[in-house]
């Protein structure tokens, strides 16, 4: 990400290097001397900004994470210019450089009713300010930083184990472990200027492709099987083979359990709120056999 802001940075600087270049054709511009909305132009600096995987530790790696909603406008950039113009510029508007600095403001282009531009950034804006300007402390990033501070693992799958029999015909309950780890909730903390955000992770849901073209959703970790129920269906997870998994490689089926974690976040003492959301999967060998009747 430092990269991303390093290259949209330096970009904003070679803008304003040129519209220095050319202020001897036309009078100054009265700088900006606040902190206001910026303006769309036709000109403006790309800068994209990879999120994160967050801590991964399970059974195989995840495929991914989304946050589920439409992206909006992140905090502007602000940079104290370095060096400083000198002292009898334009830009200082008046004011002598010991009382105060000269600062460049890049913030994200949005459109009306649209969200951002495609990560686009607007041009560098600059202005004077006696005080460094606070940080913008943007509550989604700090989200983020707590989600990566999680162990959040794949799915611990009890059943079906490798080591178990399982037959064609015959019902396969299928349910996981719960741990803080693998199930949740699992809670997390960020802070930055003042502003602290927790977030916690639970697990959604789990679905399971069993090998042979099946694919269950459960939406619970799943019930454990005891020897009373007999050949009843499980009521929360399960799946019953149709074939054996004799073709398959080693004579077994691959089951992958995939979890949904849901992470929903808030800013402490009562303020904003958000989700984001994080993939994690596992992996078990079934081997799936005939029923043998016994004559």
């Amino acid at each position: 990400m430092l990269s991303h802001i390093a290259d949209t940075v330096g970009a904003a600087l070679l803008l304003a290097a040129a519209a220095t270049t050319t202020a001897a054709a036309a009078p100054d511009p009265k700088p900006s001397t606040g902190v206001g909305s910026c303006t769309i132009v036709e000109i403006c600096v790309g800068a994209g900004v990879g999120g994160s995987q967050g801590s991964d530790d399970g059974k195989s790696p995840p495929p991914g994470k989304g946050t589920g909603k439409p992206p909006v406008p992140g905090p502007c950039i602000v940079t104290r210019m370095d060096p400083q113009p000198p002292a009898g510029s334009s830009v200082w508007d008046g004011h002598d450089p010991g009382d105060g600095a000269i600062y460049t403001r890049i913030c994200p282009l949005a459109i009306a009713g649209a969200g951002a531009a495609g990560g686009l950034m607007g041009p560098p804006e600059t202005f004077w300010s006696a005080t460094p300007p606070a940080a913008t402390i943007d509550p989604a990033q700090l989200a983020q930083q707590a989600l990566d501070k999680m162990t959040l693992l794949g799915p611990d799958i009890a059943s079906p184990a490798t080591a178990g029999k399982y037959v064609v015909g015959l019902p396969m309950w299928m349910w996981v472990n719960k741990s803080q780890t693998s199930y949740g909730p699992n809670t997390a903390s960020a802070s930055a200027g003042g502003v602290t955000v927790t977030a916690t992770a639970t697990v959604a849901k789990i679905v399971w492709k069993t090998g042979d073209g099946s694919a269950v959703t459960c939406n619970g970790p799943g019930t454990p099987y005891k020897a009373a129920y007999g050949k009843q269906e499980s009521p929360t997870c399960g799946h019953t083979y149709t074939s054996t998994s004799a073709s398959q490689a080693d004579g077994k089926y691959t089951v992958t359990a995939t979890s949904t974690w849901t992470v929903d976040w808030q800013v402490a003492g009562g303020g904003e709120t958000g989700q984001l959301s994080a993939i994690r999967q596992s992996q078990e060998q079934v081997a799936i056999g005939e029923l043998q009747v016994v004559r």
